[in-house]
């Protein structure tokens, strides 16, 4: 078990989470494909680190048409991965080492391979077993026509039309995502019962909490109406202006009251985040009240450009917000299903999440010039109170792997899209450990479900450990400085000093955090505890971060 004393007791109000993307952290076995075992042979790389817990994207039973997000049996390991055995001593190495373990959980659909939706095609409709998902009767003459005019987030038409054991076209079942990921009927009890026996399986195995995917998922409206979904909104965004029907429904704050419950039961402070991509803030709020989740991810904040204003404002909004319903903001740069902050942040123009780049998208940018970006925002992140989450390799500064042949892309958005869109292959491409080893070294074999860049080997673990001024010597020191600091203890907010345009700056006791986003040189003064980038004359140049010691 993790530690239980009273300094760990709501740890979670400002930790540090490092999301691990199991197929491409390590490789254990030779496959090309990351295990546990590879995971557990690298958690002291991530205790070094200097973070608090570890999130796992999902590792179960799965025909992997959506990387383990088709969930075919929600009690076991993906033989891909591993076994039970496997993951029951990677979470003691973890807590050995005094790391919590976060588990992804997918509430919001099955695989079609999944037991219940195999019964539920052999079924007739009205039976008890398609009630379990959201089957419905199509519109025409002879129901040709789907239910409703719903698009897929990974393109396409939301439904899909079965047919029947007899051999004739029949019903139409609803897949906010693939069609190989049919939506639960969250309305049932039997579907609650089984998630409640779900968590409850892994608790007991030992894991601190779940991150939850699609939290803001789960209920549709009454009677499905029709809806279309603005071309400028996020293909996942949801809240209190779009009113969309399959997106923060308010029966899903049933649901979530319900799993804390169930945490509640369990010593040790067990967590439950949410992905709840809502909007404005003070709705996504509703999602960490004191009977609900513990955190929520701030979608907000990662969707910010590198513009001081713009970052000020979503601080501050953010930080007043939460707290007015008792919890932490966290802050978050990257994750499994966004362009690497290290690209993203210098892209000419936005791109929704999920869409992806690729070797066509207008405006890429320099990648020295997007790594500078990166490594400042990140310095800026680890400076604010409250949780912040890490995403795999962004500690080595990362880019977004835009090179991808199409015949090596696996994501459903590229296949669904027919190239339209490039999806979110380039964040999730296996990492590099040792820049002479082969496939840099995640895996023996040399192979890698993705193909690396070669840019790779320049950023590879072993060539930046103990490299005065590389990014994850600069990440080492800011994660043990804000820990011995306790800059994400901070309960009253940021207080910012008056700087020119484009600087944003903020003091924590004595320590003195300056981010030029895009200002003129900033004269900097005190003790660098660490920096971004150098200062020049005494002068933060533009595109840098700093934290320094001033003596009150």
């Amino acid at each position: 078990m993790a530690p239980t004393d009273a300094r760990d007791q709501e740890w979670w109000r400002s930790s540090v989470i490092y999301q691990i993307y199991p197929r491409s952290f390590a490789d254990s076995s030779g496959t090309g494909v990351g295990d546990l075992r590879g995971i557990t042979e690298r958690l002291g790389s991530l205790a070094d680190l200097g973070v608090d817990a570890i999130w796992l994207s999902p590792f179960y039973r799965s025909p992997q048409r959506d990387a383990g997000y088709d969930v075919s049996d929600f009690r076991d390991v993906d033989p891909l991965f591993g076994t039970l055995d496997d993951f029951d001593a990677m979470v003691a190495r973890a807590h050995e080492l005094g790391l919590r373990v976060i588990a992804d959980i997918v509430p919001n659909h099955s695989s079609s391979d999944h037991p219940w939706f195999q019964a539920a095609l052999a079924a007739a409709p009205g039976s008890p077993e398609r009630a379990r998902y959201m089957f419905r009767d199509g519109k025409g003459e002879n129901g040709e026509l789907p239910p409703n005019n719903w698009e897929s987030v990974f393109g396409g038409p939301m439904w899909t039309r079965v047919t029947e054991a007899d051999g004739t076209p029949g019903q139409w079942y609803l897949h906010i995502f693939d069609s190989s990921q049919p939506d639960f009927n969250w309305e049932l009890e039997e579907v609650r019962a089984e998630f409640d026996d779900v968590l409850r399986f892994w608790l007991d195995r030992g894991v601190d909490g779940f991150r939850v995917d699609v939290a803001h998922g789960l209920i549709k409206a009454d009677g499905l109406p029709d809806f279309v979904q603005a071309d400028d909104e996020a293909s996942m965004g949801g809240g209190a202006a779009t009113q969309s029907p399959y997106w923060a429904q308010d029966g899903v704050h049933e649901v979530w009251r319900r799993w804390r419950r169930i945490v509640d039961e369990y010593e040790g402070d067990r967590i439950l985040a949410a992905e709840a991509w809502v909007y404005p803030l003070d709705f996504m709020a509703n999602w960490v009240r004191p009977d609900e989740m513990h955190q929520t991810f701030n979608f907000g904040y990662m969707e910010t450009g590198w513009d001081a204003d713009a970052l000020r404002k979503v601080v501050d909004d953010s930080i007043a917000t939460f707290a007015a319903v008792g919890a932490p903001s966290t802050w978050v740069l990257s994750n499994h299903d966004m362009i690497r902050h290290a690209t993203r942040l210098s892209l000419g123009e936005d791109t929704p999440q999920g869409h992806g780049v690729g070797p066509e998208s207008p405006g890429l940018p320099d990648i020295d010039e997007g790594i500078r970006r990166a490594r400042a925002a990140s310095l800026l992140m680890l400076s604010l109170p409250g949780g912040a989450y890490l995403y795999q390799g962004e500690e080595l500064g990362l880019p977004e792997a835009v090179d991808i042949p199409g015949h090596a892309r696996q994501d459903p958005t590229w296949h669904r899209t027919e190239g339209e869109r490039y999806g979110r292959d380039g964040c999730r491409v296996p990492l590099p450990w040792e820049a002479d080893a082969p496939a840099y070294g995640f895996s023996p074999s040399g192979d890698a479900w993705l193909p690396q860049p070669e840019v790779y080997g320049v950023l590879a673990r072993d060539a930046q450990l103990g490299t005065e001024g590389s990014t994850l010597e600069m990440y080492r020191t800011a994660l043990r400085l804000r820990r011995e600091l306790g800059l994400g203890t901070g309960t009253g907010g940021v207080t910012w000093d008056e700087t020119p345009a484009g600087v944003l700056a903020h003091r924590v006791g004595d320590v003195h955090v300056v981010a030029n986003v895009s200002g003129d040189p900033f004269p900097v003064e005190g003790e660098v505890l660490v920096a971004s980038h150098a200062l020049e004359d005494g002068m933060l140049p533009a595109d840098a971060t700093i934290w320094v010691r001033v003596p009150e």
